[in-house]
Order: structure tokens, then sequence, then C-alpha cells
């Protein structure tokens, strides 16, 4: 190698240095950009679970019509997002014991009874701080049992349906809410002996709610 070639060399190295530096230099100091996709840490964000119990409302489509009427007991889990805006985005589902049936109408030990129901739910809310109104919606299914007056079950049946309704949670502590509820649902019809019988519910509840 003559003295031109290693002078021209090592002002090739010299330069790949220098450009290999300000490289380093730029990746270094270039922000790098925050994607959180429009979700932000709120106050109601992560998974839950609940116990939460009320009184359930509502009315039997059959050859007649009659009223039903009782006390609920039921858990319940999920989980929440909050958004850039302040809006809570879930899903919840639930599930619970039912003692609705309508005393009057039928002679004991004949009955139409409601014996369980459960949900799974979209949830929209508003972060408020320290409560969080919210509106939810999604499929319901409900157990309901025809017992004839000889005490004999005639039919025991699922219904599916759906299910809307509007509550409001609020923080008694960093981790637990106590969440007040409304809900409406409306249940298919299913065959019970020769007939066909449908049901719709109002149920209002209070639970409480553990927060992780």
């Amino acid at each position: 190698m003559n003295r031109h070639t290693a002078a021209f060399a090592a002002a090739l190295f010299a330069a790949g240095s220098s450009s290999f530096a300000l490289a380093a230099d730029f990746v270094t100091e270039m922000p790098i950009p925050d994607v959180n996709y429009g979700l932000q840490v709120g106050n109601w964000d992560g998974p839950f679970v609940g116990v939460f119990g009320g009184y359930e409302r509502g009315t039997v489509t059959s050859p007649t019509t009659f009223d039903l009427n009782g006390a609920l007991l039921g858990v319940n889990a999920g989980t929440n997002f909050t958004l850039e805006n302040g809006v809570v985005i879930g899903v919840v589902g639930d599930i619970a014991w039912s003692n609705a049936t309508d005393p009057d109408f039928f002679a004991p030990p004949s009955a139409f009874d409601l014996n369980w129901f459960g949900s799974v739910r979209g949830k929209v809310g508003y972060d408020a701080g320290a409560f969080m109104p919210y509106v939810t919606g999604g499929l319901a299914i409900a157990g309901g049992k025809l017992t004839a007056i000889t005490g004999d079950v005639v039919a025991s049946n699922a219904h599916y349906g759906w299910t809307v309704g509007a509550g409001v949670e609020v923080k008694a502590t960093d981790t637990i809410g106590i969440d007040l509820s409304y809900r409406y649902s409306d249940y298919a019809a299913r065959t019970y002996g020769l007939t066909d019988w449908k049901f719709a519910t109002h149920q209002v509840t209070a639970g409480v709610n553990w927060h992780f």
C-alpha cells in the first residue's frame, strides 16, 4: 500500500466513524412516541369482583299473564379501561340466585319460579373521580321452572334474551366500590307442557366490588 492509498483509507475510516457517531447520537436523542392506543390510567381501571343483592319484579306471558316478584343474590366479575377523554369502557359477567315467583296466582305447591339468572354485558361509564355513572347492556339467560298442582315438575328451561340498564358506582376506599344499579331483561319463550311461556323482569340491586 503506497502513501496515497493509505491516506485515502484513513480518510474513509474517519468519515465512517463520524457518520456512525452522528447516527448514534440521533437515535439516542430521538424521542420515543407514547403509544397507548388512547388509554390512560384512571380511578376505575383494572379487574374487579363483587357481590350484589336486591329485588326483582317481572311479568310472565303464557296462556294467561301474571306477575313475579322476589329477592336475588349474586356475584359478578369484570374489568375496566379508561380512555383519554375520561370515558370508561368495560365488560362484566354475573350469575345470581333468585326466588321470584307468584304466590297468589298458583295454589301451592303449583308455581312458576325464576330460580337463577346471569348475563355477559358491555359497560360504558365516565370517570368522575370518586364515582362513575354508567350504562350497560348485553346477553342474558335465566332458569324457569313450572310445578304442577300435584307437586311434579312439568318442565325446567333456560331462557335466553337481552338486558339493558344503568347505575352508578361510588368509591368507598381506593379498592372498594359501592354499586347501585337498575336493569331490565327480556327473555324469549320456551315450552312448558303444551304452551309457550316468556317473561321480562326489572331488577334493582346494590353491591360491593373489590378492585385490583
